[in-house]
């Protein structure tokens, strides 16, 4: 279980908030206007960002303090951060360790990235990717990490709503068959609609309680209707 105890975050005149917990093997996403703070939360679950107050607790086990690369987090950027120098494989083992890769190493990047369907891809250097491609040997990064908790900031956003979508699947199946809980970031209730059971709403300074994704778009609060428009 993911718990964030009291937890207040502060960057200059910016203050979030949250109090509460996420089963482990949850798929939430985190839904709100631009600059409301769902990436700055991201940050702070993965050691990026130190509370101004509160804890973040996993499995009862107090992170706070813990450094990024010790937290049994896994997490997406935006922009997929893969080196263009490097082969996909070399990417994606990467996700293991920054040395030489052993033969152990080498089978489990070769069944990740068949896991993803870029087995055929493993020389290839991210620039003769398409964006999908890319987006798969970022996706293939975070699984040969084995993490029980996947941070996704918004991967596929720059994706055409099919490719999207495809990944999307891909991510909920990944994590159903490892149990990984999956916290995502997202502007598009239909991505929530889509993988996530259950929905916070960001605003005000405040990352609302967990809700069920159907009954909460159904029947937005305040915030969520401000923002849907």
């Amino acid at each position: 279980m993911l718990t964030f105890e009291a937890l207040t975050l502060r960057q200059g005149d910016f203050t979030l908030s949250a109090d509460w917990s996420l089963p482990t093997g949850a798929r939430l996403a985190l839904i709100g206007p631009s600059g409301a703070g769902k990436s700055t939360l991201l940050s702070a679950i993965a050691g990026f960002l130190d509370p101004a107050a509160g804890r973040v607790l996993w499995q009862g086990d107090d992170l706070t303090g813990m450094d990024p690369g010790h937290r049994p987090v896994a997490m997406l950027f935006q922009d997929g951060n893969l080196f263009p120098h490097l082969t996909v494989a070399r990417n994606v083992g990467l996700g293991l360790h920054a040395g030489r890769l052993s033969e152990g190493d080498r089978d489990r990047v070769a069944g990740a990235l068949d896991r993803v369907g870029l087995s055929g891809l493993a020389d290839r250097k991210p620039g003769s990717l398409s964006g999908g491609q890319q987006s798969r040997a970022a996706l293939a990064r975070v699984l040969v990490m084995q993490r029980p908790l996947l941070l996704l900031d918004e991967p596929f956003a720059a994706l055409g709503p099919a490719m999207r979508a495809e990944m999307l699947d891909l991510v909920a199946e990944m994590t159903d068959e490892a149990g990984t809980t999956l916290i995502m970031v997202s502007h598009d209730p239909g991505d929530a609609r889509r993988i996530a059971g259950l929905t916070s709403v960001v605003a005000e300074g405040r990352v609302t309680a967990p809700a069920d994704t159907g009954a909460l778009f159904a029947d937005p609060p305040e915030a969520l209707r401000d923002y849907l428009g």
